[in-house]
């Protein structure tokens, strides 16, 4: 029987192994899975390559496995911003390499990985610091840069709800970049705050197909001092 629930956050991490290439999903505040980042830091992996679109905000999630040295390097298109003060502490010491990525050269380049697609033209980046040293071609009167895909070894994703084969939906702005990067992925670990049984979730709302999905782990929905559920995805 088929059944990728995890039991735990440490159950669906423990194999990750030191160097590995960690895409976490995410869109600023949007959609990160916190629990298994805090889980990955438990966890111990060292010397990460860290794939998101952004580096951390403030001390938590992704700021906070940078701020405990686990990560060699960050491929991102938005590391800086008003709060990223653990990421820029780092950078500037020498301590956490950069691969700057437009966004959506970002996306594309993790999409074409799990489409089998080695590498592919853009024009996006051409004539500028981040097409230095790449392969350039005119195609049809305009230049392009041949830009690689991006594998990675674990996906760490955040879901809504999930059933025991792996199926997955999102909620909102959540969904931003998980559904690609559980496809560029050897394996694929989401958070859901609800687990349904199979064939309760409508196949037209399903995004990411359990085919994708390796271990699931059911989280409780974080809740504001208020005592309220946060309106954040």
């Amino acid at each position: 029987m088929i059944n990728k629930i995890a039991p735990t956050v440490a159950d669906a991490l423990q194999d990750i192994q030191n160097g590995a290439t960690i895409m976490i999903g995410g869109f600023g505040t949007a959609g990160i899975p916190n629990e298994l980042i805090d889980g990955l830091i438990a966890q111990g992996a060292r010397d990460l390559t860290v794939v998101n679109n952004n580096a951390g905000n403030g001390d938590t999630g992704l700021a906070a496995l940078l701020k405990a040295g686990r990560v060699r390097k960050i491929i991102c298109s938005f590391p800086r911003q008003a709060d990223s003060q653990v990421f820029d502490a780092l950078y500037r010491s020498g301590q956490l390499e950069l691969e700057l990525v437009p966004q959506g050269n970002l996306a594309e380049r993790i999409r074409a990985a799990g489409a089998g697609i080695g590498a592919f033209f853009t024009p996006t980046g051409f004539g500028t610091e981040m097409a230095k040293g790449k392969e350039t071609r005119e195609i049809n009167g305009r230049q392009y840069v041949l830009e690689h895909s991006i594998h990675g070894d674990a996906a760490l994703i955040k879901a809504e709800s999930g059933d025991r084969w792996g199926n997955l939906t999102y909620r909102m702005a959540a969904r931003n970049f998980g559904p690609v990067m559980a496809t560029a992925c050897k394996k694929t670990v989401a958070t859901v705050h609800e687990i349904v049984e199979l064939g309760e979730l409508n196949p037209e709302h399903i995004v990411t197909p359990g085919i994708f999905v390796h271990q699931i782990v059911k989280v409780d929905r974080q809740i504001t001092q208020a005592g309220g559920f946060k309106k954040a995805a």
